[in-house]
């Protein structure tokens, strides 16, 4: 045991049992804050002084620093039982992320912090997944900027070392029609291709089926982002109606992971659906969806939804190798 593991595995327990966001938040923020203690014993006043740690935090610091397992941590552990080890085993044995945002469209922070920062969380590879040209609130990419990014991808990856790598690929819209908001020649190259609706989202049920259908089908596709497109917080936004049965059956056919959307916001798809999805043997991918470093954190959340319905890792990409992840494309396992 060790402070940052400690840390994050009270957020993780804490998710488990339906804390507040801004409380799991303190806790990921804290295991942040110790990235560069030296090893060895930390006293609960040395780590008070470290940005964000507060007189809970900083106990666990101390506790966990002499190779202890805090009591707060041995509290929640004994409380949350064996289904939230199985969770937390998941979230473990992530090795990527595939939906994240850079300031190249509505993201915060630049492409080289979003790499470091999932690095930093021992991942070894995400995807720069930024949105498509049709998006033009969020400053969508044409095929000229796009073309621009993958340079600027492996420029990065130059930099970063072999022991992690940023992929390429976007968030693309899917059209009315189902087709694609990207030169489809260009979505070929990319290593990695979440398709998202972000726009009429309260058409009736049977056109947005046949929309979803004609994307998840497509061969460049890889992963079906926010299914639902709902918001669950402030004001709202009710989910999107389709035929649900037919949508993940041709996501099971095709491979096409579903994505467990982990945005507090989000949480998409909702549980009856994440059930419907599994049932009809579909892949997953646990996606942060995250327009900042700190929102990485909220992968956790992801997994702890797919272990209280039974799913292993071997059904959710974002746990598969890069040699495993990448010939997906062919569909070779």
């Amino acid at each position: 045991m060790d402070p940052n593991e400690a840390l994050r595995r009270i957020a993780f327990l804490l998710e488990w049992r339906g804390a507040s966001p801004y409380r799991v938040r303190a806790f990921h923020t804290a295991a942040d804050a110790t990235r560069h203690l030296q090893p060895g014993p930390v006293d609960a006043a040395q780590a008070r002084r470290l940005r964000g740690v507060g007189p809970l935090t900083a106990e666990v610091i101390s506790q966990a620093s002499t190779g202890a397992v805090p009591s707060y941590l041995a509290r929640l552990q004994a409380e949350a039982g064996p289904g939230a080890r199985a969770g937390w085993d998941l979230a473990a044995a992530s090795t990527g992320d595939c939906h994240l945002h850079s300031d190249w469209s509505d993201g915060g922070s630049p492409l080289e912090d979003m790499a470091e920062a999932a690095s930093a969380l021992g991942h070894q590879w995400a995807v720069l997944t930024d949105h498509s040209p049709r998006l033009t609130i969020a400053h969508g990419l044409s095929p000229d900027r796009l073309e621009c990014q993958l340079q600027a991808v492996a420029a990065v990856n130059s930099r970063m070392g072999p022991g992690f790598r940023l992929l390429t690929g976007i968030e693309c819209d899917i059209l009315d029609d189902g087709s694609l908001d990207q030169d489809e020649d260009l979505l070929g190259r990319l290593d990695i291709v979440v398709a998202s609706v972000h726009s009429k989202l309260r058409s009736e049920p049977e056109p947005m089926t046949a929309r979803l259908l004609a994307a998840v089908r497509n061969p460049n596709v890889d992963v079906l982002g926010h299914c639902t497109g709902r918001i669950i917080t402030g004001r709202g936004r009710p989910r999107s109606r389709f035929d649900a049965e037919t949508v993940f059956a041709a996501c099971a056919e095709a491979g096409t992971a579903v994505e467990i959307n982990c945005r507090p916001e989000r949480r998409d798809p909702p549980d009856d659906l994440l059930v419907q999805a599994a049932t009809a043997g579909c892949r997953f991918a646990v996606d942060t969806d995250a327009h900042a470093p700190e929102q990485l954190h909220w992968q956790s959340s992801g997994y702890a939804r797919a272990a209280r319905i039974g799913l292993g890792a071997d059904r959710l990409i974002t746990t598969w190798s890069l040699d495993r992840l990448l010939p997906t494309r062919s569909g070779s396992q």
